[in-house]
């Protein structure tokens, strides 16, 4: 789920490469890093733990110049939650300078760290993404581009990759297109290429396309243009979840509307649901596009009848339990006087360990709500997902150990309504095939 991006043949590329971040603090807010380089060849990084704004200031530009720059927000899927783990990964080897950003997991991480240490690589960091630089670095080539070629072929698992050398960047998408990346076109003539087309709008950047699954596409410096090569047969299977939650709702990802796929998403839920209410009320945010399609749909009210503080975090991503319990009530507040003796339909997005529900049934229990209907706009997660989300066990997931009435008592709802899978994927669209490991556990990466 972290955020990339690379800004090239662009004035003050860290700047760009900055404010891309910033559009894209969604996907990680446990570190943030730019690496850029100059015409003189050197490659400059500055990383740090915390939000974009806090890691970087007005003096971080005087180092970070140049007109290629790459960067990164971490949300930690491999690794630990510490400066070491932040990226851009740096190096030197024996072409020069290298740095790397990834989006993703590498499920066989560790078992290519073991061989590497076997053949003599020191590693510094927990981090997947150290692997494929330890794997370039290990290859006898005089082509870096031979040598990311060796690196991709000795990995597997859902990447999007920005590598830059003193001259070029690679951007690389895995063969199934998991996490999203697209391109785009600068007004000073430059390219930007992001997980999210949200980036391109606050810098002003025209989208292009897409880079498509199985493919490398090769940026140098001073060139006008970029170079695409189909390395891997593409096989797409976009994640699920990207529409689901991940996204920000003003982006497009893989030539869909985030906002317009979640709208569908309540609809899908409204037409098969037979719950009478007085009202339709979302948990913002993620689940305010579906409930107005709930909305919409069903001829019901729509009330925005829980207030979010919008200076707490999101509470999936916390690293433990306690300061997501606790972010809940500083995050979430229901408006008692909207409330008060209703029947309401509840609309999130999903539900991952049950925690976060069980707390909003009890703030709107306490709000004075008579009945509480939740309803869930993606079917039920039952499996741990490999591919770049944060449910590493089943014993995390409550609908892999509990049934759809057993979670219900469970967060105390008067009902309870998941889609099934094949209502999630018509309202995305049934025109191909996407990543549903969470809900069906065909693990297609092996």
């Amino acid at each position: 789920m972290c955020a990339i991006v690379g800004v090239i043949n662009s004035a003050d590329a860290a700047k760009t490469a900055y404010y891309a971040l910033f559009a894209m603090q969604h996907r990680g807010q446990e570190a943030s890093g730019i690496s850029s380089c100059d015409n003189d060849g050197i490659i400059r990084t500055i990383k740090n733990r915390g939000l974009v704004t806090e890691v970087f200031n007005k003096d971080s530009f005087e180092i970070l110049k140049g007109r290629m720059a790459i960067g990164h927000n971490r949300y930690a899927t491999a690794g630990s939650d510490s400066l070491l783990d932040a990226q851009p990964v740096a190096a030197n080897y024996a072409l020069g300078s290298i740095s790397i950003v990834h989006n993703g997991n590498l499920i066989d991480k560790d078992k290519t760290r073991q061989e590497l240490i076997q053949n003599g690589a020191i590693f510094a960091s927990n981090m997947d993404t150290e692997n494929i630089i330890h794997l370039i670095a290990q290859h006898k080539s005089h082509s870096l581009k031979d040598r990311i070629l060796y690196a991709l072929n000795n990995i597997t698992g859902a990447y999007c990759l920005l590598i830059q050398s003193r001259t070029k960047v690679f951007a690389i998408r895995d063969k199934y297109g998991v996490r999203p990346l697209s391109i785009g076109k600068l007004k000073d003539g430059g390219y930007i290429v992001a997980s999210e087309t949200c980036a391109f709008d606050l810098v002003d950047a025209e989208f292009i396309r897409d880079v498509k699954p199985g493919e490398m596409i090769t940026f140098e410096y001073g060139k006008d243009g970029f170079k695409s090569e189909q390395i891997f047969t593409p096989d797409p299977r976009i994640c699920a979840f990207e529409y689901i939650y991940f996204a920000r709702p003003d982006s497009i990802i893989d030539g869909k509307n985030v906002y317009d796929v979640r709208k569908n998403m309540g609809r899908v839920l409204a037409k098969k649901s037979k719950t009478k209410a007085d009202f339709v009320i979302p948990v913002p945010d993620s689940g305010v596009a579906a409930a107005l399609g709930y909305a919409q749909e069903s001829g019901l009210a729509f009330e925005a009848a829980i207030v979010r503080n919008h200076y707490v975090g999101r509470t999936f991503i916390e690293p433990t339990q306690e300061l997501r319990n606790l972010k809940v009530k500083l995050k979430l507040n229901p408006m008692h006087s909207v409330l008060q003796g209703k029947s309401v339909i509840v609309i999130d997005d999903s539900i991952v360990r049950g925690t976060t529900s069980k707390k909003i049934v009890e703030l709107l229990r306490h709000a004075g709500v008579k009945e509480i209907h939740f309803k869930v706009a993606c079917p039920e997660l039952k499996y741990p997902e490999r591919y770049g989300i944060d449910t590493p066990s089943f014993e995390e997931l409550i609908s892999a150990n509990k049934n759809i009435e057993q979670v219900r008592k469970y967060i105390g709802a008067d009902s309870l309504e998941f889609l099934s899978i094949d209502e999630l994927t018509s309202a995305i669209g049934n025109e191909r095939k996407y990543s549903l490991v969470s809900f069906d556990g065909d693990y297609f990466i092996k």
